[in-house]
């Protein structure tokens, strides 16, 4: 019984989730992790890029790690950053 309603609760509240991360290189940034989360919370436009309201930013010692629900949004946010010649490990 436990099981079925656990799993009844689980498959209503789940959601795709997909991920990106964006290495640092020889392209210098500053602040791109601050610059990400005042964009996910419509303080900052980023021109051609839509808000992205559930963006979450993990900043590692060598990458940023970038998630959401939205896979096209996220797609696009993964080539704005390819534009600007840091590395993407893709949308995955």
């Amino acid at each position: 019984m436990a099981r079925k309603v656990a799993a009844r609760w689980v498959s209503r509240v789940a959601r795709a989730e997909y991920r990106c991360r964006i290495m640092y290189g020889a392209t210098e940034f500053k602040n791109l992790p601050n610059l990400l989360r005042a964009f996910r919370d419509g303080k900052v436009n980023i021109k051609g890029l839509e808000v992205i309201p559930d963006l979450g930013v993990k900043e590692d010692f060598d990458a940023i790690e970038v998630w959401s629900g939205n896979h096209v949004a996220l797609a696009r946010l993964g080539q704005w950053a390819e534009d600007r010649g840091f590395e993407t490990t893709g949308v995955w």
